[in-house]
Order: structure tokens, then C-alpha cells, then sequence
């Protein structure tokens, strides 16, 4: 029986796609890139990303070309990428961020006609649809993170068209695990606990500004140390994993590390609680978007599709670094802050620069991701900081603005 093969089932059931399970989702983002793309090939995406997504590609031997994105929800904005960029790319990755789609409809239609693959990222996006069909069903491929959503950790899966092609991922994935070591299952299953304990216990703060002050964060901004010269000197070797690895593995170093039954096990446990997850993911959503921070993006979809059980709720606000160091201080860490985007962090020697980056550096400096399953505490914290909202500047090289309505007033006022 292949590896992880009763947790690929489970995930197959939800999304209705053939699944391989993964130790991570940026393992089975990598698989898809090597599967569809060719060393050397040109991948659009968004610069509002995760860096590690950025490593990823740069590990399969692909130059990334960022793409101009949505002001107001950081994803690749289709009409905006110039018709040169088109015809010089050989595959699209979408990002969902925060859980918001991409206009994969949009982008399935161009990759058909260029005839070339869409792979989805979907590791923000368990549980997020479009028309009413799954994000991780419209493209070749899509990497799906149980990390963000169950609170494991660990654990992700790559969805396929076709049985034939699962089969042929599994072999190259066991290629690339490392053995199991049971003090790495033993650290895995335990970590979720500590977290969780930490929170219940009202420690977030004492235990964050300590790990500060003793540097044992692997991040000093919210981009890792690119280290230039060395990363430059990965580049002969790619594609390869290990290669990248010192940029792939940072804030999960057992990403390919091959989980046993006690890691395994757990996760199970975990998936069949993920539909109550997703239902308190929809409540919190509901409350934040009607604040005066919401994106006007996220109040366009919940009038037409109601509250989407998103992993973080993207809230425009000014003075966001600011804000986000005053938030440890009521307990929240804000995490998954993409700022600056890709293509400033890396430069042109690492990432093809947006033709049009505004609309992404306002983005990415405005966005305070809020954890959906603590709405009200986070709410609560922003009024009593007085945060502010933050709004796009008028400029000709911003994207349109989405259709919204006057925005509400904050929690409690």
C-alpha cells in the first residue's frame, strides 16, 4: 500500500481528485513542477507570496516571472499581464492567498489556449470554492497544506487528474523523503500541543518577545535572509531539492521528512475535525468583513457567495508594522505578512520583475492577516489600538478597483 495512501483517501473523497500525500504542501508543490515544467521554463505568479514558494521554484530549475496582481486581494490579475508575458511563459501558479481565489477561471481559459499548465496553490484554500467547484480542481495539479488548516503542523497533499499520473508522483515523492527518526515524529506530534498550550495559558506574548530577544526565530523581517551569493551558487545545481534546501526547509525543517504511523495518525484525527474548523473559519470571516478594515474584495465575495472559510482574513490597515508589533502585546502574532513582494526581495537576478509592481508593494505593505478563529480578540485589539484603514492611492498604474459597497464601521462602534 503506498505511503500516507488512507490520508490521500480522505482528501480524495473531500475534492473528488486523485491525491498523493505529501510530509508538506511545499514538497508537493515541487513535485508539480517537475512533473509539468521543464528546467529552464518560465513560471508566472504572484509576488505576494511566501517566499519559500519562490525557493521552490528556483529549486525545480524554473525562473519565476511575477506577475501584476489585484490591489485588493494580492492575487494575479489576468487582464494585467501584458501580452508579451504571455506568450514567453510556460506555466501559471496561482496562489489563493489567504484563502481568496484566484480568477482560476480566467487563467484555466488562457493556460488552455496557450496550452500550457495551471497549477494551483491551494495550501491557503481547503474548503474555498468557485461556482460552486473546489479550488485544487481546475488546474493540472494543486498542493493543499493540512498545516493550515488543522492545526498539525504537517502534512499536505498534490491532487491529480488521473490514477496513472498519482502513481507516477508517488514514486518520484518517495525518491525524495528522508527516513523517518522517531525523535522527529515524536517533535511533530508534540508541537501543535505546545502551541495550543501556549495560547490557553495566555503565554503568547512573554513566550514571543523572549524568543525575540534570544534571536530564535528563523526570521528577523517577514522575508528570510536571501543570502545572495550562495543562492546564486544553488543555480548550478537545479533542479534539486537539496540544493535549496537551507531556503525550502526554514519554519519546517522535516518538510520531506517521511512521517510514521504517529504523525500519520494524528492527522487522521485532525481531518475528520476539519469540518468544524472551516464552519468557526466562516464565523470568524463574517465578523471581521463587517469591520471598516475588510477588503472590499472579501465584501464582494460575501455578498455573493456568503462568508468563505478562509486560513487568514487580509485587513487593509496603515502603519501595519507598527500595528502588528502592538498586537504581541494583546497576545496575537501576525504571521504571514508577504512583504516586500518577491520580486523587490529577490531582484531581477532571482525573479523577473513585475511590468506593473505597484498595486502588489501597496498590498503587501497594507495587509495585517487575521487569524479568522480569533476574530473577536483581534477586533477587539484593533479598535482599542485605533488602527486605522488603509486605502489604495489613486494611480493610473493601479489595477481597477472590484466593485464594492460603502464600507461598515469598525467592531463595536
Amino acid at each position: 500500500m503506498p505511503y500516507g495512501s488512507r490520508l490521500a483517501a480522505m482528501m480524495t473523497r473531500r475534492i473528488g481528485r486523485e491525491c498523493v500525500y505529501t510530509p508538506s504542501a511545499r514538497l508537493a508543490l515541487y513535485l508539480a513542477l517537475r512533473r509539468w515544467c521543464r528546467p529552464g521554463g518560465r513560471v508566472l505568479m504572484s509576488p505576494v507570496n511566501d517566499d519559500v514558494i519562490l525557493f521552490v521554484v528556483l529549486a525545480a530549475g524554473l525562473r519565476p516571472v511575477q506577475a501584476p496582481v489585484s490591489q485588493w486581494d494580492g492575487n494575479i490579475d489576468p487582464a494585467a499581464v501584458p501580452e508579451s508575458t504571455w506568450r514567453n511563459v510556460d506555466a501559471v501558479l496561482t496562489t489563493n492567498l489567504y484563502g481568496l481565489p484566484d480568477r482560476v477561471v480566467q487563467l484555466g481559459r488562457r493556460c488552455d489556449q496557450l496550452g500550457i499548465p495551471l497549477i494551483e496553490d491551494a495550501a491557503h484554500a481547503i474548503g474555498t470554492h468557485v461556482d460552486g467547484q473546489p479550488i485544487g480542481t481546475f488546474g493540472k495539479a494543486a498542493a493543499f497544506s493540512l498545516s493550515k488548516h488543522v492545526a498539525a503542523m504537517a502534512g499536505g497533499f498534490l491532487a491529480v487528474e488521473d490514477a496513472r499520473t498519482r502513481r507516477e508522483l508517488e514514486l518520484l515523492r518517495d525518491d525524495l523523503l528522508t527516513p523517518r527518526r522517531l525523535r522527529d515524529d515524536l517533535a511533530t506530534t508534540l508541537r501543535p500541543l505546545a502551541r495550543s498550550t501556549v495560547r490557553t495559558l495566555h503565554l503568547v506574548r512573554p513566550v514571543w518577545r523572549t524568543m525575540q530577544r534570544l534571536g530564535l526565530l528563523e526570521r528577523d523581517a517577514f522575508r528570510m535572509a536571501l543570502h545572495a551569493p550562495r543562492l546564486a551558487g544553488s543555480a548550478r545545481h537545479a533542479p534539486s531539492l537539496a540544493a535549496y534546501e537551507p531556503w525550502v526547509r526554514v519554519d519546517l525543517h522535516g518538510f520531506r521528512s517521511r512521517h510514521g504511523a504517529l504523525v500519520r495518525g494524528q492527522l487522521e484525527l485532525r481531518m475528520t475535525l476539519l469540518e468544524g474548523d472551516l464552519a468557526r473559519r466562516r464565523a470568524g470571516v463574517s465578523l471581521l468583513s463587517g469591520t471598516t478594515w475588510s477588503t472590499p474584495a472579501l465584501r464582494d465575495r460575501l455578498t455573493h457567495d456568503g462568508p468563505p472559510s478562509l486560513f487568514r482574513v487580509p485587513l487593509l490597515v496603515n502603519d501595519r508594522d507598527a500595528l502588528a508589533d502592538r498586537l504581541v502585546d494583546h497576545g496575537i502574532v501576525t504571521g504571514y505578512i508577504y512583504d516586500p513582494p518577491l520580486d523587490d526581495y529577490a531582484g531581477a537576478e532571482f525573479a523577473e520583475p513585475s511590468p506593473a509592481p505597484e498595486a502588489a508593494r501597496w498590498f503587501a505593505s497594507h495587509t495585517l492577516p487575521a487569524d479568522p478563529l480569533t476574530a473577536r480578540r483581534i477586533a477587539a485589539a484593533l479598535t482599542k489600538e485605533g488602527a486605522t484603514p488603509a486605502h489604495p492611492p489613486l494611480s493610473a498604474h493601479l489595477p481597477a478597483a472590484d466593485p464594492t459597497t460603502t464600507p461598515p464601521t469598525p467592531l463595536g462602534h
